[in-house]
């Protein structure tokens, strides 16, 4: 069984780093005296006269208009404040030059891992520029054909492959498509052979796997279709379906959400690889989860728990017969692994298999073993184990950096992973799963010399005397001036860990003499559960005082100044630099957030948003939730009079995870109060959502608006060389 992914929803945005510029620099302040686009005539945005009470205080929300993703209103302020924010980026006298140069870094070949299924070895290819990679294949020594082509799917390339899974043979495929970036999806089954699309596509699908039993069907999952805007309105109850091929998607099978003690936003069901069970994954929120399997080979079973609470996060990711290996953090806040049996799976009856150790763990199987991949301050180690718990040995790797799981089907002798860092493309390795041995098996076509630059991981201290690790990357030789535009890159929540990656679009901003900064916040799972704990509800503040120090670190140090700073953030990221641009607008000279979490008081009443209430608390707890909520929501805390970091905010009109209206109503406040003469402009993309499936070609002009308004809101008059 592969790895199984959390259904926790956090979109990752990632951008990057810099060198001193020399003589195309001068000093921000002159730049934004002496630019002739500064003087920005923003969009009048009508101010309306809605007061919220919560706990006696009322709390006037003029903008809530702009939560309506239906109104023509809205949809013409979008369009003005477009029209707006690309005259100014259109105006950026080097932002062709940049596109270009993301263009051309972009223009290889990209090939990922491959798995194989039936008498097919399939991998994903892009070759180059396409909007959105293609799925391939081979039998035997054979010539390699597209399988399934995405650029297909639309004219625009908006509509982008989400998910394909295969049934036991390989002979039947069920793939999910996005349209326009929306996490709402379509499930489309054919035969794998001739390629025929076998049924009428299943509709309305949400937050979804699709798991097969055998050839005959498959499991998926989805909330009913909301009334109102099915991408802003809210989605409280996940339902698991069985569908049989063949048969109308009414006739799917309601196996588990439909009653109200089954009441779950989030479920997930999958079935183990040898087809005996089922299990059945519930959450209330994005953290913790209930268990239950069911025995398949037995007609009428029922479901069996295994856990009837939502204290641990705990998956099964094998099984040996009626022997159950389960990872969960009950009672081991980094992780373990215990086996337990079916016929008795309560916590009780668990034995651990490989016990939780200071580090924290993330387990795959592939070939008949195990493999604990370990983070060491962010760092992966991985190690090798038999089904009877022995080490069989440690995974040697290229150097301090990321591998992504080791995974494969329980009788394949070779397995595929890869390893990178932010300073090295992603290389794919073929492991002996019986040897050991690593040997390359497709090195990264980019363009990009690695060998010009350093990453290197750092520790500071927050507020409150925590040490935080960072890994910042740069040009080699780089000079410690203060003066180094730089991006500082964080997230902080969820569980969701940052470990080292390489990225396109970074590599552009370290070929600009870039530094790119990325700190391990509290509120990640970087070191367990604790970790993540630390930065949740009524300690948020850790989270955003990280940062804060992460900053300052880089300032004391002389990599950059207040001047050539920017943050950068996506999603729960989003809120980060909403929060801490707010807080210490003095700090830095560029904000960058994007699909941000902005409205801390509503959140929750969008889409899927009440499941976020673990990490975050709902106005609704109590008067010291609300009022610390309060107390840092972005969009609440834009103070007239304060002299404001250029700010970018980017968003998208079909994103229904993080609804586009907390960035409208957020930039709507920045631009009412903003006092001194940065701009502050939203770019709103449309046909896209949070990020996944986004089409390259949007990515790449994404980027060049970016990276252009970052520098020269720096006092950059031209590209550095």
């Amino acid at each position: 069984m592969r790895k199984l992914t959390s259904l926790a929803v956090v979109g990752l945005l990632a951008a990057c780093s810099g060198e001193s510029p020399g003589e195309s620099q001068v000093s921000a302040s002159e730049s934004v005296a002496n630019n002739p686009i500064a003087d920005i005539v923003y969009p009048e945005t009508r101010e309306g006269e809605v007061i919220d009470t919560y706990f006696g205080a009322e709390v006037a929300d003029p903008y809530r208009w702009l939560e309506d993703d239906r109104s023509e209103e809205t949809g013409a302020w979008v369009e003005a404040q477009n029209a707006v924010t690309f005259d100014y980026l259109e105006s950026i006298p080097y932002r062709e030059t940049l596109k270009q140069r993301l263009e051309s870094l972009w223009n290889y070949e990209k090939v990922g891992r491959p798995f194989t299924e039936g008498e097919y070895t399939y991998f994903y290819r892009n070759d180059g520029l396409q909007d959105q990679y293609v799925v391939w294949r081979r039998k035997g020594e054979g010539e390699a054909e597209v399988f399934l082509d995405p650029n297909q799917f639309s004219e625009d390339g908006t509509t982008s492959l989400a998910t394909l899974s295969f049934s036991r043979d390989g002979s039947i495929a069920a793939y999910a498509i996005s349209e326009g970036g929306s996490d709402w999806r379509k499930i489309i089954v054919m035969d794998a052979e001739t390629k025929e699309v076998l049924e009428e596509p299943l509709v309305d699908v949400k937050f979804s796997g699709i798991s097969w039993k055998g050839n005959e069907g498959f499991y998926y999952s989805s909330y009913d279709k909301p009334e109102g805007s099915e991408l802003s309105a809210k989605t409280d109850q996940h339902k698991l379906y069985y569908h049989k091929l063949g048969q109308p998607q009414s006739g799917d099978r309601l196996v588990f959400g439909g009653k109200p003690e089954q009441k779950r936003r989030y479920v997930q069901g999958y079935v183990t690889e040898d087809d005996r069970f089922l299990v059945i994954s519930g959450a209330r929120s994005t953290s913790g989860n209930d268990l239950f399997i069911r025995d398949l080979t037995k007609e009428s079973a029922p479901l069996v728990p295994v856990l009837e609470d939502f204290e641990s996060d705990t998956y099964v990711i094998d099984n040996v017969d009626s022997k159950l290996y389960l990872v969960t953090n009950r009672d081991a806040p980094n992780k373990k692994i215990v086996t337990v049996d079916a016929s008795a799976p309560s916590p009780d009856n668990w034995v651990d298999f490989i016990p939780e150790t200071g580090n924290v763990l993330t387990a795959s199987t592939g070939g008949g073993y195990l493999f604990a991949e370990y983070m060491v301050d962010a760092l992966s180690k991985v190690y090798q184990y038999d089904y009877d718990g022995e080490r069989v040995r440690e995974i040697e790797l290229p150097g301090p950096g990321s591998a992504s799981s080791i995974s494969g089907k329980r009788e394949d002798d070779v397995l595929y992973y890869s390893f990178t860092n932010y300073k090295t493309p992603s290389t794919i390795f073929a492991l002996d799963a019986d040897e050991g041995d690593s040997t390359v098996f497709r090195k990264s076509g980019a363009d990009f010399d690695s060998d010009r630059y350093e990453s290197t991981q750092v520790f500071y201290t927050s507020a409150d005397g925590t040490r935080v690790p960072m890994m910042i990357t740069h040009k080699k030789g780089l000079e410690l001036d203060g003066k180094n535009p730089t991006i500082l890159y964080g997230y902080g929540g969820f569980n969701i860990s940052l470990t080292p990656s390489f990225s396109i679009a970074n590599a552009a901003w370290l070929e600009l003499g870039g530094v790119y900064a990325v700190p391990n916040l509290r509120g990640g799972g970087e070191y367990g559960k604790n970790w993540h704990k630390a930065g949740t509800k009524l300690q948020k503040q850790n989270v955003f005082d990280d940062f804060i120090a992460a900053a300052e670190f880089l300032v004391e140090k002389n990599y950059t100044s207040s001047d050539y700073l920017a943050i950068r953030g996506g999603s729960n990221g989003g809120l980060l630099v909403g929060a801490v641009m707010t807080q210490r607008p003095d700090l830095f000279r560029v904000a960058l957030p994007a699909v941000g979490v902005m409205d801390m008081l509503r959140y929750h009443t969008f889409t899927a948003g009440a499941g976020w209430a673990y990490d975050y608390g709902t106005a609704e707890d109590s008067k010291e939730m609300f009022e610390y909520l309060k107390g840092y929501s972005p969009v609440h805390n834009v103070k007239a009079g304060v002299e404001y970091p250029a700010t970018l905010v980017t968003t998208a009109d079909h994103d229904d995870r993080v609804v586009p209206a907390h960035s409208f109503k957020f930039a709507a406040e920045l631009q009412a109060k903003q006092a001194g003469a940065a701009p502050t402009l939203i770019r709103i993309e449309t046909k896209a959502g949070h990020g996944a499936g986004t089409p390259v070609s949007k990515s790449i002009e994404q980027y060049a608006d970016i990276f252009s308004f970052t520098l020269f809101n720096m006092g950059m008059k031209s590209l550095p060389n």
